[in-house]
């Protein structure tokens, strides 16, 4: 059998591994390469090289919060955003979510993490602009504000290095209710950052970072996906609908009534045949591990046939 190490599939190949190289090495704190290689952030690799080659933004782990005065109105009405995120925690909606529905952030409700979409790179979720309209509205009136959610980190909680996926915005946090304590932490490519109440910090997620909580108080913040800068209205516009085409795949919901995008009820589907393939294992392990076998086999002819 011949096979054509420079035939389209495996120039496509070669161009993706190439892409997530790039990624890989973005930054001082770096993943296992067999880890970033099949980590979800791996995926958009493509195009991230592109966003980072076009982005206004020095390519650094912290950035400037005055380059975004936009933001200023959120830091202005801290105490407003604190009273709508406490009454909601309060009241049970910031949580995990209840349906193997949220793909995004599943590993970190293991930790104890929760949260409460406001709006995730589309119009604000209908459960947003009913339990907390103050803040759905100041985050509206900032079209850079792509996305945006109250997230919980409990006491002793530890969410585990990675990077985001999407190049395409950087990320805001404003402290509500903090232990105020450099014992909560986040540390991006290295550089540790406390959150405080009533201060904000900007960053960019595709640096490795990593989030701690080792006070015995509870933190929540603003979380926000903000547009990142780029040089050329082309880009601009291009990155633009691959942030909307991927936010509505991903969309999911805090109550019944919100919208849950492909991609989730996809995830859903998968969780549950996931159980399945767990019983599977403990009850016929050899075919277990022969439908696993056949699945490699598979993909390896894809490419060689």
């Amino acid at each position: 059998m011949h096979i054509d190490l420079l035939g389209p599939k495996f120039l496509v190949l070669y161009a993706f591994l190439a892409a997530v190289l790039v990624v890989h090495l973005r930054g001082k704190v770096r993943l296992p390469f067999l880890r970033q290689l099949v980590n979800h952030s791996a995926f958009l690799a493509p195009y991230n090289v592109f966003a980072f080659l076009f982005s206004k933004m020095p390519a650094r782990p912290y950035l400037d919060r005055g380059a975004f005065p936009e933001l200023d109105v959120l830091k202005a009405n801290w105490q407003a955003i604190r009273d709508e995120a406490l009454r909601l925690s309060d009241e049970g909606y910031i949580r995990a979510a209840a349906k193997n529905n949220d793909a995004s952030f599943n590993s970190f409700f293991k930790e104890g993490w929760k949260r409460f979409y406001l709006k995730w790179y589309d119009e604000p979720l209908p459960s947003a602009r009913a339990l907390c309209p103050k803040t759905v509205e100041l985050v509206r009136g900032i079209p850079s504000v792509k996305a945006a959610m109250f997230t919980l980190l409990p006491p002793g909680a530890k969410l585990n290095a990675h990077r985001d996926p999407f190049a395409g915005a950087v990320r805001y946090h404003l402290g509500l209710v903090t232990p105020n304590s450099d014992a909560c932490r986040i540390i991006v490519d290295g550089e540790p950052y406390a959150w405080r109440d009533g201060e904000d910090v900007l960053f960019d997620e595709t640096y490795v970072h990593w989030a701690e909580n080792r006070t015995g108080q509870t933190r929540v913040i603003l979380f926000c996906d903000v547009e990142r800068p780029l040089r050329t209205a082309p880009m601009r516009a291009l990155n633009r609908w691959i942030g909307g085409l991927l936010g509505r795949a991903t969309a999911t919901q805090n109550l019944d009534s919100d919208r849950v995008g492909v991609v989730n009820r996809v995830y859903g589907f998968a969780h549950t045949a996931g159980e399945y393939r767990k019983r599977l294992k403990r009850a016929n392990r050899p075919l277990y591990h022969a439908l696993r076998v056949a699945l490699v086999v598979g993909v390896v002819w894809f490419f060689v046939r």
